[in-house]
């Protein structure tokens, strides 16, 4: 497992100022044990690309919680009441954009397109500072791709390889951030050896993936490669 890294490896790749993608929807699918080690490390001026914030004492909830996030990108707020708490003081910089378009400008960024055309938020406070675009007489919003310098994401299954399957809806977002960061790093929730994820299964190919993090958690009959 050449991917193999441990807290320790993966907190040295850690810093502040980093703008993070962090997978799940309500804290399904979401990697705490990714993000126990921002709090861990003290990771601060945070910016932030979820879909929600969670619950309290859920996924990426405690970063807010914490006061680690200096400006969130997020579809809705409303089941964390510090984020709205914190946005109102003016102590954190929320962008609020429409599930649909936040998950669009994501996608952008993992194809290396430019960005996305969509009628969604004309004529709201979404639209403020954008380009609107007429195609054939129809006006669009050009949303800009969201990318970062690490995603955190968590898979059900992961292989030896970094090929990763999700179960049910803990896929949501996390696919598509794991092509749209220089940094790739999946929280398993189970290690497997390789062909035990069927082809046809595999949700994030390995090419994405470039650490898999490895604790007393999640390996068992895995054969961990050192990687010092």
């Amino acid at each position: 497992m050449k991917k193999a890294a441990t807290p320790q490896q993966i907190e040295h790749l850690l810093h502040d100022g980093m703008t993070i993608m962090i997978g799940g929807f309500m804290a399904t699918g979401a990697p705490e044990r990714l993000i126990d080690l921002l709090i861990q490390k003290d990771i601060r001026d945070i910016t932030l690309i979820t879909t929600d914030t969670g619950s309290p004492g859920r996924g990426s909830s405690r970063l807010i919680a914490d006061k680690r996030v200096k400006k969130l990108y997020a579809s809705h707020i409303g089941t964390n009441p510090e984020t709205g708490k914190q946005m109102n003081e003016g102590t954190l910089e929320v962008e609020l954009v429409p599930q649909g378009t936040l998950a669009e400008r994501i996608r952008s960024a993992g194809a290396g397109l430019g960005g996305v055309l969509t009628p969604t938020g004309l004529g709201t406070i979404v639209a403020e500072n954008k380009r609107v675009i007429d195609v054939d007489g129809q006006q669009f919003l050009l949303e800009p791709p969201l990318k970062a310098d690490l995603a955190l994401i968590k898979g059900s299954k992961v292989d030896r390889r970094g090929n990763v399957f999700y179960s049910k809806t803990t896929q949501n977002f996390n696919p598509l951030m794991a092509t749209a960061a220089e940094i790739v790093i999946v929280e398993p929730e189970q290690l497997v050896e390789l062909g035990e994820i069927a082809p046809e299964a595999v949700h994030t190919p390995s090419i994405f993936v470039d650490h898999i993090l490895v604790d007393h958690i999640n390996v068992n009959h895995i054969q961990v490669e050192d990687t010092q």
